[in-house]
């Protein structure tokens, strides 16, 4: 691929990407404090905590000892660049963002740099077209997956037939928050759904006139694109004008037991949608006890482990790791560097036998990377509140989206993207 905007930095900055180092650096962009901390403070322990346990149990991955870290960007997009800028040079081997916001501004600086950035689930949708966004990924799922996935189970529990039904989208007023508007846009033409926009403001508190507006005009369906306290929020306003749960979906940034524990037995039968497994029954857990947190060395006070938002953290780590194993056989070398991360998460296939071997078997949905598909699989599952059990279930298999709709949206939007900024599509 050819990045003709960037070429004098690229090559400025080769030492960036190049060091090889001891330890495998994996920089953690978290945000333990600001109004977001509650969701940011479990990913950042799962994601520390898995590192921990494979330098622990395993000696490290491929004999190479793991290193977290950690910087604080308190959600806030301006210190998350900084963040990046002053930890590049550490030998850092791929960047997870959390934030679609610092997401966005680190694509040119990662592209720049030659340093991968994994958005599980969040951040740019088109990133998953990489002949354009050449060191983003985005697997297993993405934003445009996760809305297909909100359709397609109004779909099922319709017959199949959603011709005439109102959808209300109530969404952090952010590019977070608007990343799925086009993809429900697009959907709503196919099948003859009224979609209505409710923007909310930051930091969500506020939804008293977007609840009075869905008393109002009375939608079938209420879909949640949300974060932090904007999501207790709005589940409490639902149960206030006894809007019917099972009828209210979020993506899977609203479906944590922060977002409905607050509401007690109100919330009961809220769904989300996501893209790995809930709970604590796994075999993996045994060991984060036993190397981790008895040894005391956990991230945080280990009152977080087999939560959503620590597994899905959790789940990040274990991507990176297997990541890892793979550069390493792709390069015979177990000190890889940023650039051979980069192809071997380009090479990454994840399998059930392999989700297994971590002691995490049926976690999330089987997929293979390359280089024109960044994004992966695109199934998505849908998970529901039990407030009696104060417990989430999985109530559906990792199911196809409509890879039709969502296929020639990200084709559209990445090459907007190419044209803009000189990138020749291509690979390698």
């Amino acid at each position: 691929m050819k990045l003709t905007k960037f070429a004098a930095i690229a090559a400025a900055a080769l030492t960036v990407a190049s060091p090889v180092l001891a330890d495998l650096v994996f920089p953690s962009l978290s945000y333990r404090t600001g109004p977001y901390a509650a969701g940011g403070i479990p990913f950042a322990d799962g994601y520390a905590d898995y590192f921990t346990l494979v330098n622990e149990r395993d000696g490290g991955i491929g004999g190479a000892k793991a290193k977290v870290v950690e910087c604080e960007t308190g959600y806030n997009t301006e210190k998350g660049v900084e963040c990046y800028e002053s930890t590049k040079g550490m030998g850092a081997l791929v960047y997870q963002p959390l934030s679609t916001g610092i997401t966005y501004q680190l694509i040119p600086k990662t592209a720049a740099d030659g340093i991968p950035m994994h958005t599980m689930g969040y951040g740019r949708t088109s990133a998953a077209n990489g002949k354009v966004f050449r060191n983003v990924f985005n697997y297993p799922d993405n934003y445009w997956n996760g809305a297909s996935a909100i359709v397609n189970h109004l779909l099922e529990i319709n017959g199949g037939d959603i011709k005439g039904k109102k959808l209300a989208l109530v969404y952090h007023n952010s590019a977070y928050g608007k990343e799925p508007i086009r993809t429900l846009e697009a959907l709503a033409e196919k099948h003859g759904f009224k979609l209505t926009l409710l923007p909310v403001d930051h930091p969500g508190q506020e939804q008293k006139s977007q609840w009075l507006q869905i008393r109002r005009e009375r939608p079938d369906y209420v879909a949640m694109w949300g974060w932090g306290v904007m999501n207790p929020t709005a589940i409490q306003e639902a149960a206030n004008i006894r809007f019917p749960m099972e009828n209210f979906i979020g993506i899977w940034w609203s479906g944590s037991e922060n977002d409905v524990k607050p509401v007690g037995m109100a919330a009961d039968g809220y769904k989300a949608v996501t893209f790995h497994n809930v709970g604590s029954d796994f075999p993996i857990f045994a060991d984060i006890q036993k190397y981790v947190v008895d040894a005391g060395k956990a991230a945080g006070a280990g009152d977080q482990i087999g939560t959503v938002l620590y597994n899905r953290g959790l789940y990040a780590a274990m991507l990176a790791a297997e990541a890892v194993k793979k550069a390493q056989a792709i390069h015979g070398t177990k000190d890889i560097n940023a650039s051979m991360m980069r192809d071997g998460m380009e090479a990454l296939e994840i399998t059930e036998d392999i989700m297994a071997a971590q002691g995490m078997p049926g976690f999330g949905p089987s997929f293979k990377v390359s280089c024109e598909n960044h994004g992966g699989s695109g199934t998505v599952g849908v998970q529901q509140w039990d407030a009696k059990a104060g417990k989430w279930n999985l109530i559906s298999d990792f199911k196809p989206t409509d890879g039709d709709v969502i296929g020639a949206l990200i084709k559209e939007d990445s090459m907007k993207y190419a044209t803009e900024n000189n990138i020749t599509e291509g690979c390698n």
